[in-house]
């Protein structure tokens, strides 16, 4: 028994054993596994916090911090004498930031009700803004009115997500006055941002579309503010920040006379005329004038403009999204006749005395080119020629000369090329010549055609901003400025970055002492008994001037009728240019009234009320001594 008891024991104590070393073994597996554990873990945390930690620190500030660009406002645009054309004010947009909204499709539904708009047209919106991300606010709706804007900040725990943007809106104080010259804004397109510094634009951003707004962006754009608020769960601002305020753009001051401008606009749009009207000072080059009608609706762009009124634009026979001052050409008509005049007395193929004779017509070969006075003028000198306009005189001197000798002439004047105006999509013209006509179409010169461009006619294209340049040429004695528009820019403390002097092209030597002679002409026309712009005279004033009428088409089906019975589209245009005071001019004044057909009737009366303006306290100065006089 005693012996049993011990082997007994012995057992017991063996299988403890056994068991404890299983119960190790298990203990150092379970250590082992939490271990393993918590080194996920510490390695999770370590990646999270230390690898990670900046990114998702950005992250978490993301969702409680909304960071906010402040749109700059733009420099101010002014007329020559300070006065503000284009301002800034207040403008008020409807945006929606995406990631604050968990219910996107019940949120359009609530607030196309209250803007009261089409829920397609906003589901339009977020699908072109798809590649954004979440968190860049996007437009629904664009300046809102008072009373919207009322609602939805009084409601705007209903709408989650969305919030009112105040960014600047252009004000133009004289409407669409100088509307070609100053430009329009738009959202910048996906190809215009591609091609600028991501660090200054980003999508949504307003840019100049055209004109100054888009040839001087960089002057007027201002650099952006930013703002940053804390924001709860459901993306509304509960406190504000950071905060640093834009810097406006820089001021622009025109060359441009905004009353002056505001004349020339308003006699153009008082007969729905269609045309050009240009204004420069001739001793400068600085342009006081720079309307193209129909002009363009600048209030419809604020905000971005409908294809409604888009498609209005682009269907207006009348063509108002064109600049006549520099992208409109047209045969010059008599205009030209300077330019021939000049060449004619140079090379010396007249003289101021030469006299040719004018029956009313000229055979050249078998054609018959008839003058527009039919009966003709007779005998006929340089001055009377100028200031009747005589085609018959101009045919023979233009034949002398050739075609050649005259496109050179006309590039002396500034005929055939651009000016270098700061405007968009400025057009050359055209002054034809023999290489001309052989490389364009395959064909020899006919010289007949040379009479057809001796008065302005045939392949002859210019556009009005030529017309004044050269007339300023003529009046100033030689010298051709280049045209300026932009007088100075300055900062927004008034400091001047750049002042811009006259530029001159280039100055007439060989052709100075025929110029008197040519202004001589063209004071009769309008100061003479016979000259073809008597109606423009203006008392207390001596003027020099030219009437022309550009032939549209050809059409015998319309000889025999009356004027005003031609279809529009078939009516000849009507030219005047001019500058004043004869003895010592400081102004040349250019119109073209698109089938306004005589440049006396069409034109004239234009430029007349031109320069009444432009006089007016000089010319009521010298009436007021009249009076006194003859008391």
């Amino acid at each position: 028994m005693k012996w049993s008891c011990y082997t007994n024991l012995e057992e017991l104590t063996e299988h403890d054993d056994a068991d404890l070393d299983a119960l190790k073994r298990r203990i150092l597996v379970a250590g082992l596994v939490i271990f393993c554990f918590m080194m996920i873990i510490f390695g999770r945390l370590w990646f999270l916090q230390i690898y990670k930690g900046d990114e998702y620190r950005d992250r978490a500030d993301n969702n409680r911090v909304r960071m906010r660009e402040i749109a700059a406002p733009r420099g101010n645009i002014l007329d020559t004498k300070g006065r503000e054309m284009v301002t800034n004010r207040p403008s008020f947009n409807v945006v929606l930031v995406r990631e604050d909204s968990n219910d996107v499709d019940e949120l359009l539904k609530k607030l196309a009700v209250a803007l009261d708009l089409d829920i397609s047209e906003l589901w339009g919106k977020l699908r072109d803004a798809g590649s954004k991300p979440r968190h860049i606010p996007v437009k629904l709706l664009e300046d809102v009115g008072w009373e919207t804007l009322a609602y939805v900040e009084n409601h705007n725990q209903e709408f989650p997500g969305i919030r009112v943007e105040a960014i600047p809106a252009r004000v133009y104080h004289y409407k669409n006055l100088a509307a070609h010259a100053i430009g329009y804004l738009g959202e910048i397109s996906k190809k215009e941002l591609a091609a600028r510094d991501l660090e200054i634009y980003t999508g949504g951003d307003l840019i100049g579309k055209s004109g100054l707004e888009r040839l001087r962006e960089p002057d007027l754009r201002g650099e952006k503010g930013s703002s940053s608020s804390e924001v709860n769960a459901r993306g509304f601002e509960q406190q504000l920040l950071k905060n640093e305020e834009p810097l406006p753009g820089n001021d622009i001051q025109l060359t441009v006379d905004a009353e002056l401008q505001k004349v020339a606009e308003d006699l153009m749009d008082a007969g729905e005329k269609a045309g050009a009207v240009v204004a420069m000072e001739v001793k400068t080059g600085r342009m006081l004038v720079l309307a193209s009608n129909p002009v363009l609706p600048l209030d419809q762009f604020v905000g971005g403009i409908s294809h409604k009124h888009w498609n209005a634009l682009l269907e207006n026979k009348k063509h108002p999204l064109i600049n006549k001052v520099v992208q409109a050409m047209y045969p010059p008509g008599s205009t030209y006749k300077m330019i021939t005049a000049m060449a004619g007395l140079v090379t010396g193929a007249i003289t101021k005395d030469t006299v040719l004779y004018c029956p009313g017509h000229y055979y050249f070969g078998k054609r018959r080119y008839h003058c527009w006075k039919r009966s003709g003028h007779g005998a006929v000198n340089l001055k009377r020629a100028i200031s009747e306009s005589c085609d018959v005189y101009f045919y023979q001197v233009g034949l002398r000369v050739g075609v050649d000798k005259l496109a050179e002439f006309a590039g002396k004047f500034g005929l055939g090329h651009k000016s270098g105006i700061e405007m968009e999509h400025e057009k050359a013209g055209l002054t034809p010549t023999k290489k001309w006509k052989k490389k364009k179409y395959g064909k020899k010169w006919q010289e007949g055609e040379t009479l057809s461009v001796a008065i302005g006619q045939g392949f002859n294209l210019v556009t009005p901003l030529q017309i004044c340049q050269m007339t300023a040429t003529i009046a100033n004695g030689g010298t051709q400025y280049r045209p300026q528009i932009i007088e100075k820019i300055t900062d927004p403390d008034g400091n001047i970055l750049e002042q811009f002097e006259p530029v001159v092209i280039d100055t007439l030597k060989d052709e100075q002492r025929f110029l008197k002679l040519i202004r001589e002409g063209m004071e009769e026309v309008v100061q003479g008994k016979r000259g073809t712009a008597r109606k423009v005279r203006i008392k207390g004033m001596t003027i020099g001037g030219k009437t022309g009428t550009a032939q549209v088409v050809r059409l015998k089906q319309y000889k025999h009728l009356k004027e005003e019975d031609i279809p529009y589209k078939f009516r000849d245009h009507a030219w005047f240019t001019c500058f004043a005071p004869a003895d010592d001019p400081e102004i040349a004044v250019t119109v073209l009234v698109e089938h306004g057909l005589h440049g006396g009737s069409g034109a004239g009366p234009v430029a007349r009320a031109m320069l009444e303006s432009y006089f007016f306290e000089r010319l009521q100065q010298a009436a007021e001594a009249e009076k006194a006089k003859g008391e």
